[in-house]
């Protein structure tokens, strides 16, 4: 597992020891959207607390968190993968303040589909296999899950807290958007694509002086000219570009 996948397991399982074992203490990290003004910790502490009633609330959260968490650390680094998941959990927190402001809340399922979400991002097509067995592809499970939601909280949603997992979808994706860009994976990419075509000079094409240009060389040259008198500078390919500029003057 990677870093942070470790340490938020880790922090959840031992918060929910603590629970078991200080039985009071739930009322305390639980996040009840109305009175958030009065203890605002709780949209931290709700997202690391989880319903004492029996091991599948944790248990299913940190499968999920297992399973999607690890590719989408090393995709976006770690800083970036914590502040995924604490804002995911936040936005699932304020998006029940609106809808159901007077159901108290605890568990990590909201931070999760943030984590979801972005793992269907990078890996639309990747499969998931529910229950061990039906394959579901990333990107349709998160549109599964949403219409599965939005029936669940508008239709009463029993003890889950489905607007969170909404929530949790709606902080993932802007979040990723702001950040578009300024993930190590990105950086890789725009590293190995190289320099923008424009950003490299060419110099003055129509100087060419094709007697000094080597026999090997002046058809290519010749080409490259008249793909830029026909389709002009911003038809050129990097690679072209860079070629072109050896026989060109500079200006």
């Amino acid at each position: 597992m990677t870093p942070w996948v470790t340490r938020l397991i880790v922090a959840n399982i031992l918060v929910f020891v603590l629970q078991l074992t200080f039985r009071g203490l739930t009322q305390y990290l639980a996040l009840v959207p109305a009175l958030l003004l009065e203890r605002p910790w709780t949209l931290f502490t709700y997202m690391f607390s989880h319903s004492t009633a029996g091991l599948t609330h944790v248990l299913f959260n940190m499968l999920g968190l297992f399973f999607f968490g690890p590719r989408v650390e090393l995709r976006i680094g770690g800083p970036a993968f914590i502040r995924l998941y604490l804002i995911a959990g936040m936005t699932g927190g304020l998006l029940s303040w609106l809808i159901t402001p007077y159901s108290p809340i605890v568990g990590a399922s909201g931070a999760v589909f943030g984590v979801q979400l972005a793992f269907a991002m990078f890996y639309p097509r990747d499969k998931i296999y529910i229950w061990g067995v039906l394959p579901i592809e990333a990107r349709v499970l998160v549109v599964i899950m949403t219409v599965v939601s939005l029936y669940g909280g508008l239709s009463g949603g029993g003890n889950v807290a489905h607007f969170a997992h909404l929530g949790g979808y709606v902080g993932a994706w802007v979040y990723l958007r702001r950040i578009a860009g300024r993930t190590p994976a990105a950086q890789w990419q725009a590293k190995v694509a190289g320099p923008a075509p424009e950003s490299i000079a060419i110099g003055d094409w129509k100087g060419v002086n094709f007697d000094k240009v080597h026999e090997l060389n002046r058809d290519e040259v010749r080409r490259i000219v008249s793909k830029i008198e026909t389709q002009g500078e911003r038809s050129l390919t990097s690679q072209e570009r860079v070629f072109l500029g050896h026989f060109t003057p500079q200006v």
